[in-house]
């Protein structure tokens, strides 16, 4: 049963971790899932590993449809260029998830606001809240075609406890508020505006940083809690599939509360709790 069948999706920053699980999930549910990132086949962001060319494989190996689109979301050009080809190949757009975020290029020092470098600003807000606003200036017009739409902003969000680095607690928040913000002005055009927060994630990049990998990260203390970046992707396929999802807009979600209403797990066949700080 493919619940999306016939949806068209973007689903941004896309090389790797939430962003594939997300574009994964969608393309095996039936949806045509575009996947826009930095990181191509053979050019690789820091030479991480992923890239948008791995995740539409990997769409394409669970019988879905994907389609990768090189974008530097901090390039409005190139922005407007991906939804502009959406619309020339699909004539529509169902699915906006804003997941490019910028942060992981100069890293999340543990110092007070003062001690840290200004260039936080650039790769967070820059890169990160402007780049997912922008996406939505230019993919609005398209979605509102529609008769029901869905926008999902992945963000980090555990009630009203600061998260512990100033930049990344003030990005956050600000993508919630974007959420928000829309949920209100497009409640009249049925386009549900939602934040989905996901737990610790095993993303390429963390099972990196603790010298481990996805078949041994269990010997990691440190990733006992942790979760796959599936399972947002499974918890944003559920509200996509919803189609009562209008009476969540504006709302911010965890991942853990979603695989309890929804009832679905883990690849792993774990469910894992909302994630509490």
């Amino acid at each position: 049963m493919k619940p999306l069948k016939g949806k068209v999706a973007l689903v941004t920053g896309g090389s790797r971790g939430a962003g594939r699980g997300i574009a994964v999930e969608l393309g095996k549910a039936g949806a045509t899932v575009y996947v826009t990132g930095r990181s191509i086949k053979g050019n690789s962001t820091n030479d991480w590993p992923g890239t948008i060319d791995d995740t539409v494989s990997q769409i394409e190996a669970s019988d879905g449809t994907g389609i990768a689109i090189r974008c530097d979301h901090t390039n409005d050009s190139e922005t407007k260029s991906v939804v502009n080809r959406i619309r020339k190949e699909q004539g529509r757009l169902d699915i906006l998830v804003n997941n490019v975020w910028g942060a992981h290029d100069l890293g999340i020092e543990a110092k007070q606001f003062w001690d840290l470098p200004l260039k936080h600003w650039d790769t967070m807000f820059t890169a990160g809240v402007r780049a997912q606003l922008a996406t939505n200036h230019y993919a609005i017009p398209l979605l509102r075609e529609n008769k029901q739409a869905l926008i999902v902003h992945t963000t980090f969000w555990d009630e009203n406890k600061y998260i512990g680095h100033f930049y990344y607690d003030l990005a956050k928040n600000a993508l919630i508020r974007m959420a928000y913000g829309l949920s209100v002005e497009l409640k009249k055009d049925n386009i549900a505006v939602l934040a989905v927060s996901p737990g610790f994630m095993r993303t390429e990049l963390v099972l990196k940083h603790h010298h481990t990998d996805e078949e041994h990260w269990q010997q990691s203390d440190e990733l006992t809690k942790t979760e796959t970046p599936y399972y947002i992707g499974r918890g944003i396929k559920a509200l996509a599939s919803d189609p009562n999802v209008m009476e969540k807009s504006g709302q911010v979600l965890k991942v853990g509360d979603l695989a309890k209403e929804y009832q679905f797990t883990d690849i792993d066949g774990r469910f894992i709790p909302p994630y509490i700080l």
